[in-house]
């Protein structure tokens, strides 16, 4: 049917002119933003505008383990309700994020899950994605070697550990002579080694090594896919001791749209962020407007529109994407692997 709503009465109507903001009742698989026709043939859609990018993010998760699901079912409805909501899991930190235009957007998205669908939910800063590399090379040696009755297990291997240029992500190779370490097995030691990559010795996934598997020996029965898998790691987890690991964190390109008389102010923040500033000019067709460019860290940006709003009467707007990843050392550094807790 067709509704008027007055408070919580729901008035019928026949019908509604252009202007009229009306209620339609059983509506199955509607989402925001469709157009909706009972005519017949070819009726061309609105065209909606997209939603800007989401400046400001809440990694939730429900107080209890027994509402993860109901949660999410929750968050999915709600997103479909509100296109400008982004929704999205960090396989890395195993976290729910959520995303949208400021903190009050989300904070009301946040009462009404604890309202409405009575899940309460506790919300804290999205984790920042570093990472780690290695500054030095270094040869190890990684023997595994047990015997208990029967079948023992048995790998050796020898690896060389080398730094490579940022961004090219993990290589691994093998010169192997005379069978040393059997095909059959080379493999397995790709496996150990992409497994230990998973946590480095600062605790986070490394990038940007090349591993050759140089050398190594074998035992007709006590070897196995399991066995050189297990001396791989024994050997990444000495050699990468050795190379000098460092932390990594991601850095974003930065792109704030400000009123030209707050753009001082735009430019003295960002070094407070440890931001390095790019540039500014005019902004195109926006008398009175300036676009600010500059990298930053993206540990900084989390709740960098509540800052620009508040220098700008709450119209400053901003946009930011990835663009390289940076030595991060000292107390940073530190406080990053405290929280995170999974250094070796």
């Amino acid at each position: 049917g067709l509704y008027r709503m007055l408070g919580k009465d729901q008035i019928k109507q026949t019908s509604a002119k252009a202007g009229d903001t009306v209620a339609l009742g059983k509506l199955d698989n509607v989402k925001t933003g469709q157009t909706l026709s009972s005519a017949k043939g070819g009726i061309r859609p609105l065209v909606t505008l997209e939603p800007p990018q989401p400046v400001f993010a809440f990694a939730l998760r429900p107080k209890e383990r027994k509402d993860e699901v109901k949660m999410s079912a929750a968050i999915q409805r709600l997103a479909e309700e509100d296109p400008s909501l982004s929704l999205r899991h960090n396989q890395d930190s195993a976290e729910t994020v959520l995303s949208g235009h400021g903190e009050m957007h989300l904070r009301v998205v946040r009462e009404r899950l604890e309202g409405k669908n009575q899940i309460p939910i506790e919300g804290h800063a999205p984790a920042v994605p570093y990472r780690e590399t290695i500054r030095k090379s270094a040869q190890q040696r990684g023997r595994h070697k047990k015997q208990s009755g029967g079948h023992g297990q048995f790998g050796d291997v020898v690896i060389e550990i080398k730094p490579l240029p940022r961004g090219s992500g993990f290589q691994f190779s093998d010169t192997i002579t005379g069978g040393v370490v059997p095909k059959t097995y080379i493999q397995s030691v790709e496996t150990g080694i992409r497994d230990y990559l998973k946590t480095g010795p600062l605790g986070f996934p490394v990038v940007d090594v090349a591993v050759n598997l140089s050398d190594g020996s074998y035992h007709a029965v006590d070897s196995s896919d399991m066995a050189f898998q297990m001396a791989a790691k024994l050997a990444m987890k000495e050699g990468m001791a050795a190379c000098s690991p460092v932390l990594l964190e991601p850095v974003m390109k930065v792109e704030i749209v400000t009123p030209s008389d707050a753009t001082s102010k735009i430019i003295a923040l960002i070094p407070q962020r440890r931001g390095q500033i790019l540039g500014y000019d005019a902004r195109p067709d926006w008398p009175g407007w300036d676009v600010v460019e500059a990298t930053m860290p993206q540990a900084e940006i989390g709740d960098l529109i509540i800052e620009l709003r508040s220098a700008t009467a709450g119209v400053a707007s901003y946009r930011a994407a990835f663009d390289h990843m940076a030595e991060l050392t000292g107390r940073l550094a530190d406080e990053a692997m405290n929280a995170n807790g999974k250094a070796a």
